[in-house]
């Protein structure tokens, strides 16, 4: 008997090198050579072997990772997109192409060495999460003959969870001929502001998850408190990798092995964290009098030298960072590691309008000082800043102003919406964008912050963001040098004030108005109780020189679980002159935003991705306005109406048309239920039929 001979195409492979020669036979048949299109393994860039460097961010043991191929200079005649690395990863056997569950790949140590997708989206978000990249094409490759090669094509565009998209539709390589068919693929990639608004929600959810977490920890730890967000705020700070002008690394941020338990003085772990922030803002050319504030809070960390004592992991220490520590560690070790494995490896996987610090110390807040109505600090939730600075329509050319600045969740809102314009204008990356966004976090953002503590954070939170922070400044708001606001020439205005604050902080917004342009907007989200009556004189004074151009009732659980109470969203123009009552002022319904909210989290009832695109085109066309019908009825949730010089009229349910005309089927119902009754007192033998 003799053997059947088999067809080259019908062998099958043997090695791993095998589908690495059928991916280079696929770039031959793109007209694309070795070394000068592509790169395989270690020939890559130095550039992006610094990207993928085994040290602070990632697992990889060896020098540097080395996906099995790399494409760098694809888009260099595109247009602008120029700086997305592809690279490509291979393994042998179409099942080892992915390893996921329902919550998305396995990213542990067996699943990325074993799996050319897990391993491929691993290289990408570390290259990510190294600063020298904001996204990267990762393509895993699979096979067991050439004519079984499955291929999966993803958009990466953060250095951790889920920060990445599936491109279904691309399942050869052939995008990546030209810089045309690439461009075309990338737009394609590109988020949807569905899919960006789903991030920004699933983002928060896992934050607050890790805010539990850490402050039951800390809580075991026996840290304060007050100092809890300090720790998570000055690790955070510590953890940041300084880079030179050319991209080479000047000096790495602290990693857990850098604490080793020393007890000698200015060697203790926590001294360790506190210099590495003060080196760290004097390397950023962080403003003296600013850093000096900063380190005023900072140096608590490092007070309690007892804190840096090797001891024992305790049963919920083992549990939550017992994978990343062996043996015994200080309870500044402890911490930090928390922090660092959690929430820094998290931070550029996360939406770019989240507020970090704000999520973080809204979960602190509950402990160190109740539920925060005390003192009237009540966070706004970053979907609603989003919302509201899209309302005010802030544009790359704004001079956005937020004078009780808090944690500056409204500026970081305001400059990420800065940043996509720049980049959707002129590119991620180029020179021209670069140079935009870095005057943009220089000049045209302003925040004021009277408390020393929210103050701190809003600076580090703005520094995470990339040094967005040299406008943020401690002290009043009201005492501030008048030279401060007319350099600026604020256009935007966004506000939170605290509520406990005198008609409960309307004087904000009657002070802000004041010191912009004319033409310039403000929205302020407020209790709508300053609206119908508590803060008449403020409001008196606003309609002498300021136009109400709206009023969005909010959700009544929207600061749930810190505060239970009705808010108001109020729009303003500053004209120069007096409201005039003869133009309408828009009054929204958005009490049913889509959300359920309640202490153990967020839930989603009714399309609110939807209902927030949507609010924004009710706010600017009314009941004309193309939304959902399914999630709207804009007969009875918008009313265009006058307002009078009382400054006690703001508020939807003051306005909002109550229909008592009875309708036919009105008519119909009261009868059927008479006849109900009749019938019943027949049944029954009652007297009187």
């Amino acid at each position: 008997m003799t053997k059947k001979s088999i067809g080259l195409d019908d062998q099958n492979w043997n090695l791993e090198d095998d589908v690495n020669d059928w991916v280079k036979s696929e770039f031959t048949r793109l007209g694309k050579e070795k070394n000068k299109d592509y790169t395989v393994e270690s020939s890559m860039s130095n550039y992006m072997k610094e990207s993928l460097k085994g040290s602070a961010k990632t697992k990889i043991k060896t020098n540097f990772g080395k996906p099995d191929f790399q494409i760098e200079n694809l888009l260099a005649e595109g247009k602008g997109n120029n700086n997305i690395p592809v690279i490509i990863e291979n393994k042998r056997t179409a099942s080892k192409l992915i390893s996921e569950t329902k919550e998305g790949l396995k990213l542990d140590d067996k699943a990325i060495s074993a799996y050319a997708v897990n391993g491929a989206i691993y290289y990408a978000q570390n290259m990510i999460g190294s600063g020298k990249y904001a996204e990267v094409v990762a393509i895993g490759c699979a096979g067991d003959n050439p004519n079984n090669v499955q291929i999966k094509v993803y958009y990466v565009f953060g250095s951790f969870g889920n920060s990445y998209k599936l491109m279904d539709d691309y399942t050869t390589l052939d995008f990546l001929e030209s810089a045309v068919t690439f461009d075309s693929f990338y737009q394609d990639a590109l988020l949807t502001e569905e899919e960006k608004h789903g991030i920004l929600i699933d983002s928060t959810d896992k934050l607050q998850k890790y805010s539990k977490e850490l402050n039951k920890l800390m809580n075991t730890l026996n840290i304060t408190a007050p100092q809890r967000v300090l720790y998570v705020s000055g690790s955070l700070l510590s953890m940041q990798d300084l880079f030179c002008e050319d991209g080479s690394l000047k000096k790495a941020g602290l990693i857990p092995e850098d604490l080793d338990g020393l007890t000698t003085s200015g060697d203790r772990d926590s001294e360790k964290i506190v210099n590495q922030i003060k080196n760290y803002l004097k390397e950023k050319d962080i403003p003296d009098e600013k850093s000096v504030l900063m380190m005023s809070s900072f140096n608590e960390i490092s007070k309690d030298s007892d804190r840096d004592v090797e001891k024992e992991l305790e049963h919920l220490a083992k549990k939550l960072v017992g994978n990343f520590i062996s043996g015994k560690a200080s309870v500044s070790k402890q911490i930090f590691t928390y922090i660092y494995e959690h929430i820094f490896k998290s931070i550029d996987g996360m939406s770019g309008h989240l507020d970090i610090m704000g999520e973080l110390y809204s979960e602190f807040l509950k402990y160190a000082l109740g539920d925060g109505k005390d003192i009237g600090i009540v966070l706004t939730p970053p979907y609603v800043t989003k919302m509201m600075a899209e309302i005010l329509d802030v544009n790359k050319d704004s001079k956005v102003m937020d004078l009780a600045t808090g944690s500056a969740g409204f500026l970081i809102s305001a400059m990420q919406l800065m940043i996509d314009q720049v980049e959707t204008e002129t590119g991620k990356d180029t020179t021209a964008s670069n140079n935009t966004i870095s005057d943009i976090k220089r000049n045209q953002l302003l925040g004021v912050e009277l408390n020393a503590e929210m103050f701190t954070l809003a600076s580090t939170n703005m520094i995470l963001r990339g040094d967005g922070s040299s406008n943020i400044q401690k002290g009043s708001s009201f005492d501030r040098p008048e030279k401060l606001y007319t350099d600026f020439k604020a256009d935007r205005l966004l506000l939170n004030p605290p509520f406990t604050f005198e008609e409960n902080g309307m004087p904000f917004l009657k002070f802000g108005l004041s010191k912009m342009a004319k033409g310039g907007k403000a929205a302020i989200i407020i209790q709508d109780s300053a609206g119908s009556g508590k803060a008449t004189k403020s409001n008196k004074e606003i309609l002498k020189s300021n136009q109400l151009i709206a009023s969005i009732k909010m959700p009544v659980d929207l600061f749930i679980p810190m505060a239970g109470v009705q808010t108001s969203i109020y729009i303003v123009e500053h004209t120069g002159k007096p409201h005039d009552k003869e133009k309408q002022v828009r009054f929204i319904d958005f009490r049913n935003d889509g959300y359920k909210r309640a202490k153990r989290g967020i839930t989603e009832i009714d399309n609110p991705i939807d209902k927030y695109r949507d609010i924004v085109q009710v706010y600017k066309n009314g009941k004309t306005a193309k939304v959902n019908a399914d999630s709207w009825n804009l007969d009875k949730q918008v009313v265009d109406a006058e307002i009078t010089d009382c400054g006690a009229d703001w508020n939807f349910d003051q306005h909002q048309i109550i229909d008592i005309e009875p309708t036919e089927a009105d008519f119909m119902k009261v009868v059927s239920d008479y006849l109900a009754w009749e019938v019943g007192r027949v049944l029954r033998g009652e007297n009187g039929v």
